[in-house]
C-alpha cells in the first residue's frame, strides 16, 4: 500500500559554529509523527544518501533522518576551515534532534559519524537508547590521520560523471563488492556540476584541519568508549585498516560489551546496502 509519506524528502535545519550560522541539510524517510527515530551519520568524506538503501529499508519501522554533516553534501561550508571538528559536529546534531522533537533515537554512525555517536552516547541523560558503530572504535591510530590528510582535499574534477564513477569505484573498493546500481548511486551523490565538469560534494577545506595540525600519536577514546551504556553493535570490516582486530575484540569485552559483526571482503567501511548487512542492523535496533 502506498503510504503518504513514502520517498525522501530533503530539508535542512539552521545551526550555530563559533564563527556564525550555517545550514545542516538532511534527508528523512518513514512517517514524520513517528516517535521511533533513526539517526544514520556518515564517514568523513561522504553524505547522508549513502544510507537511502538502509533508510528505505527500514522506512516502514522508524522515521529515519540521515544528515550531511557540515561541509558535506547538500550542507553549507564553513568560512573558517579550523571549525570544521567533532565539537561543531556533535553541536549540530543536538540542534537537529530538538528540530526532531525526538526524546530518544538509535543512532547508526559510518567511522566518522560513529565517532560523533560515541561522543554523544557517553554523555549522561543521553538520548540515543542503541548503537551501531559501523567499522570504527575508540583508537584512531596517527598512521591512518596522517593518509587521510593525504587524500582528502585532493580529489580531481571529473569531465564526465563517467569518469566520475571510474575514480570512485577505485578509491572506494575497501567498500567491497557492490552491483552496479549502487556504484551508480554513490557517485550520483558523490559529485556535483562545476564549471568544466564535476566535483565532489564536500568541502576540499576538510583536509586543512588534518595537514595544518598533524597528529603524531594515536587518539584514544577509550573512556568515552566506556561511559556508554546503551546497548551498542560495532561492524567491521573484516579487511578494515581503520578498526583493529584487537581493539574489535575489546569492544566486545569493555564498556557496553558490543554485539561483534564482522564482514568478510569488505574494508573500510561497509556501505550497509545489501540484504545481508541491512539485515544486521534491522535485527539489533529491534533488539533480536
Amino acid at each position: 500500500m502506498e503510504r503518504p509519506w513514502h520517498g525522501v524528502r530533503e530539508k535542512s535545519v539552521q545551526c550555530i559554529g563559533p564563527h556564525g550560522f550555517h545550514r545542516m541539510a538532511y534527508t528523512e524517510w518513514g512517517n514524520p509523527a513517528s516517535r521511533k527515530v533513526l539517526v544514520c551519520a556518515h564517514g568523513l568524506t561522504r553524505n547522508g544518501r549513502d544510507f537511502d538503501f538502509l533508510a528505505q529499508a527500514l522506512a516502514d519501522d522508524y522515521r529515519v533522518v540521515c544528515p550531511d554533516v557540515v561541509g558535506r553534501g547538500r550542507s553549507d561550508w564553513l568560512g573558517v576551515k579550523s571549525d570544521y571538528g567533532f565539537p561543531v559536529y556533535v553541536a549540530d546534531m543536538v540542534t537537529l534532534l530538538a528540530r526532531l522533537d525526538a526524546e530518544t533515537v538509535h543512532w547508526v554512525g559510518t567511522s566518522m559519524g560513529g565517532i560523533i555517536g560515541m561522543l554523544i552516547a557517553s554523555k549522561p541523560h543521553t538520548p540515543i537508547s542503541r548503537l551501531v558503530l559501523n567499522d570504527v572504535g575508540p583508537v584512531i591510530t596517527a598512521v591512518s590521520l596522517k593518509r587521510i590528510g593525504e587524500y582528502v582535499g585532493n580529489a580531481p574534477k571529473f569531465s564526465s560523471m563517467a569518469e566520475a564513477e571510474a575514480w570512485i569505484r577505485v578509491v572506494s573498493a575497501p567498500f567491497g563488492p557492490l552491483t552496479d546500481e549502487q556504484w551508480l548511486h554513490l557517485t550520483r551523490y558523490s559529485v556535483r556540476p562545476v564549471e568544466g565538469g564535476f566535483a565532489m560534494v564536500y568541502d576540499p577545506g576538510l583536509g586543512d584541519v588534518f595537514r595544518e595540525a598533524p597528529v603524531a600519536v594515536d587518539v584514544d577514546l577509550w573512556d568515552i568508549f566506556k561511559a556508554i551504556r546503551c546497548p551498542t553493535m560495532v561492524i567491521r570490516g573484516a579487511e578494515s585498516d581503520l578498526l583493529a582486530p584487537e581493539i574489535f575484540r575489546q569492544m566486545g569485552e569493555t564498556g557496553p560489551r558490543a554485539r561483534l559483526e564482522e564482514i568478510p571482503g569488505v574494508g573500510h567501511a561497509p556501505v550497509l546496502m545489501d540484504r545481508a548487512q541491512i539485515g544486521l542492523v534491522r535485527d539489533f535496533l529491534a533488539g533480536r
